[in-house]
């Protein structure tokens, strides 16, 4: 019974961990006419928490900065955003040691073409591990899907501020480029203007900007 247990505690975990990443395997959904410019990557307060095995700032930047790009680059919308990203603090528990795998970032989204932050405070986005098998997970493993999982966790509150304050053009820029995607709150978003129909027949994307400072808070 208990090696029964094991080896389902096991596969839910591998479960989990496949979540954050099944729908990149589907069709992209829109993100109204987000399209990434740059993802600013940095980590000059990391901080490890609890019982950790150690992960270097190299590491981290790199992971996330895969995630990032992996996930936000297959929006097509036609106008430029930039991500700006601070990796704070993470958790690496080592195997049959009591504690969660965890990541925290802070997140501020910039508009190219009006050259402003769209949230004037950063935004915490941070991720842990409930279901996990880190007997099956190497330390590598652990920082991969810690990164997809934050990635998928920056998606989805980008799609709730597009919902709630109107951002990328709001929820009816959707349909210029698809369908209304399904990770969107049941909450209404705000009236934007129509869109002239020049511009609904024939847009054009220009090369973003150089990217802004990127977030350092502490």
């Amino acid at each position: 019974m208990r090696r029964l247990f094991l080896v389902f505690s096991m596969l839910l975990g591998l479960a989990a961990c496949a979540a954050s990443t099944d729908d990149l395997e589907k069709p992209g959904e829109p993100l109204g006419d987000f399209r990434l410019g740059h993802a600013g990557i940095v980590a000059p307060n990391l901080e490890k928490l609890l019982v950790s095995r150690d992960a270097t700032k190299e590491e981290w930047i790199a992971a996330v900065d895969t995630a990032v790009e992996k996930r936000f680059r297959r929006f097509e919308g036609d106008k430029y955003y930039h991500l700006g990203i601070s990796v704070e603090a993470y958790s690496l528990p080592p195997p049959v040691v009591p504690g969660k795998s965890a990541l925290a970032l802070r997140v501020t989204v910039w508009d190219d073409a009006a050259g402003k932050k769209l949230n004037e405070e950063t935004e915490v986005i941070s991720v842990i591990k409930v279901f996990e098998s880190r007997l099956a997970n190497t330390r590598e493993d652990q920082i991969r899907i810690l990164a997809d999982d934050v990635a998928l966790e920056l998606e989805k509150w980008m799609r709730k501020m597009q919902a709630e304050k109107g951002w990328f053009g709001g929820l009816e820029a959707n349909d210029r480029f698809g369908q209304v995607p399904a990770l969107v709150p049941e909450s209404v978003a705000p009236e934007t203007p129509a869109v002239p129909e020049a511009q609904a027949t024939e847009t054009t994307t220009q090369e973003p900007a150089a990217l802004p400072e990127t977030p350092a808070e502490g």
